[in-house]
């Protein structure tokens, strides 16, 4: 049987949250110049790091699924 962490779903849902968000800055992302461009790619650097710290709580392909 595969150890999940002890917030399980708290995390999953997190994990669909970013990635969702992460969807949205980039077609925000097709349509900003300059400032605002940097602002919107440092946001989803950001949500990407967290979803690896997540990812990594778990086995590994855990969340493939939810792509």
């Amino acid at each position: 049987m595969v150890e999940l962490p002890e917030n399980f779903p708290e995390y999953s849902i997190m994990y669909k949250t970013l990635l969702n968000q992460i969807k949205i800055l980039e077609k925000s992302k097709e349509n900003t110049q300059g400032k605002d461009r940097e602002i919107l790619q440092s946001k989803i650097k950001k949500y990407q790091l967290e979803i690896i710290k997540i990812k990594k709580m778990f086995p590994d392909n855990f969340f493939e699924e939810l792509r």
